[in-house]
């Protein structure tokens, strides 16, 4: 294995992750994060020296519409919701003094 994780990082790993782990776990999880490393390691040996690049998988249009009201001005319905109404808008407690 060519990433080597030492002990200080993987303390340094569970304290961000907020993890208790004991002896037998640290050395799984710095086993698995070696592996990791190693794999991601293997990937940049791919050559993509011809591959296009994306920013999404799949082709990404822009999907605005107009903005455009379509339920304005009905103050009326709206308000026979509200519990208490004053001056055309709802009434609410004070919440402070």
């Amino acid at each position: 294995m060519a990433n080597v994780i030492d002990n200080e990082t993987i303390e340094y790993v569970g304290i961000l992750a907020k993890l208790e782990l004991n002896e037998e776990e640290k050395a799984k999880a710095r086993t698995d994060m070696e592996k990791m490393l190693d794999y991601i390691d293997k990937m940049g040996e791919l050559d993509t020296s011809n591959v296009e690049a994306m920013t999404h998988v799949f082709p990404n249009e822009n999907v605005f519409r107009e903005d455009v009201v379509t339920n304005g001005n009905d103050r009326d319905n709206i308000l026979s919701n509200a519990p208490e109404e004053r001056d055309g808008m709802f009434a609410v407690p004070k919440t402070f003094s």
